[in-house]
């Protein structure tokens, strides 16, 4: 039997993380060995640095605002990314994301997987 237990989260309760990009604020509601679950809000024209996250797969569901998602071979592949859009990032994958536009974005994101949450990186390799 597993050691979690079937419990709610109230926002009050969630583990607030501002440190890792000025402009970005992330609220980690649920994590296990295997799954983490929360929420970003990133202010305008505002990027996180280049990272991956190991083994995890992540889905992101855009709540509000745009999202740019960077990656692949230079980061010269985009996507970009609105209101009720779904974007699902393969495990390993080096980027960055971030908003482009003017107003606050607000996404949901679900990781599943093993190991560290995130790596952080110089970016991805030109090949």
């Amino acid at each position: 039997m597993a050691s979690e237990r079937t419990r709610l989260v109230r926002a009050s309760e969630r583990r607030h993380e501002t440190t890792q990009t000025p402009g970005m604020t992330r609220d980690e509601a649920v994590r296990t060995a295997s799954l983490w679950a929360g929420s970003a809000t990133t202010a305008g024209h505002t990027f996180s640095g280049w990272h991956h996250h190991g083994e995890y797969e992540s889905v992101i569901y855009v709540l509000r605002g745009r999202v740019r998602l960077e990656y692949g071979a230079g980061g010269r592949d985009v996507i970009e990314a609105g209101p009720t859009d779904t974007l699902y990032v393969a495990s390993g994958e080096i980027h960055r994301e971030g908003n482009p536009g003017d107003e606050t974005s607000e996404i949901l994101v679900v990781r599943g997987g093993k190991g560290e949450i995130v790596v952080n990186v110089a970016g991805p390799a030109d090949s």
